[in-house]
């Protein structure tokens, strides 16, 4: 395509616009489907920045922190505490350590068996946050000697949930944006086919065209701009709706975790703005493919 094509495109022609009707199924298709897939186009880049911040703030958060668990019997369990205080005090890489409250145990189980959990009567563990600090505690060294002076200590630093979760939350992410390319391959296989249609519907304008003088490249121009502004308005009301969805979404908290707070945040709402444009661009050049391709099956 020369640049006195794109030109030409670009600025428009009312003789050329003649050519293609303004209405028919092409034309509702055309819009349809670039509507549809703006429209989830918008929710999966949704998805995959939420599950992003969601990888991240997992990765960031759990990776600095650990819990250490004492199981030991009653009369044991203040003094092997307070040993272990001790020992996670005296280890390099261990910015701070607490042991929890009663309460604060209480709140962490009570999801699970309510809020009138007998604690004093049941053999509960008593579990110690740890902090992780610069540059970082020896684990396995820690655990040694735990081992040695605690002996009711296990300590769990979250490597074997953290994993998962994190790698979970990234193949979310991914899976967003192939979700993305698919949609736009999907957009520009339905708009081929709607070109095709098309062109193949005004098979007699177009040799009529042909006879008067009309070249090949003032044709395909006439259906690739009357194709990439459908598009376009099609993918910009998508756009709009599919972002007055996302708005409506609940919000982040702590009671719906990562299911609550799948939206855009910041910044991020201008990243939708993109997607009449790309839609507009796919149209585009997939029209003018399937134009060019059908007028030299037509010569």
């Amino acid at each position: 395509m020369t640049r006195a094509e794109v030109s030409t495109l670009l600025r428009g022609d009312t003789r050329a616009n003649r050519v293609v009707p303004p209405t028919g199924y092409t034309a509702h298709l055309t819009l349809f489907v670039a509507g549809a897939m703006a429209f989830l186009v918008v929710f999966a880049l949704a998805l995959a920045l939420a599950s992003g911040r969601i990888a991240d703030r997992w990765a960031s958060e759990l990776a600095g922190a650990a819990t250490l668990r004492i199981n030991a019997p009653t009369e044991q369990l203040a003094a092997q505490t307070e040993a272990a205080l001790t020992v996670l005090g005296q280890t390099p890489g261990v910015a701070s350590a607490r042991a929890l409250s009663a309460e604060e145990q209480v709140a962490l189980l009570s999801p699970w068996f309510g809020p009138d959990l007998p604690l004093d009567a049941l053999p509960i563990p008593q579990l110690i946050e740890i902090t992780e600090g610069e540059p970082g505690m020896d684990v396995m060294g820690l655990r040694l000697r735990l081992g040695a002076e605690v002996p009711g200590a296990v300590l769990d630093d979250h490597t074997r949930w953290r994993e998962p979760l994190v790698e979970a939350a990234m193949s979310l992410r991914r899976l967003g944006w192939i979700s993305i390319l698919l949609i736009g391959g999907a957009t520009a296989a339905m708009i081929t086919l709607a070109a095709n249609a098309s062109l193949a519907a005004n098979a007699q304008i177009i040799e009529v065209l042909r006879l008067v003088g009309a070249r090949d490249g003032f044709i395909a121009g006439a259906f690739v701009r009357r194709f990439t502004y459908r598009a376009f308005f099609g993918a910009l009301v998508g756009t709009l709706l599919g972002m007055t969805g996302v708005l409506l979404l609940p919000e982040a908290s702590d009671a719906g975790g990562f299911l609550t707070g799948v939206g855009f945040q910041g910044t991020d709402w201008l990243l939708p703005i993109v997607i009449p444009i790309l839609g507009a661009a796919v149209a585009f050049f997939a029209t003018w493919a399937a134009a060019r391709r059908k007028l030299k099956e037509l010569s």
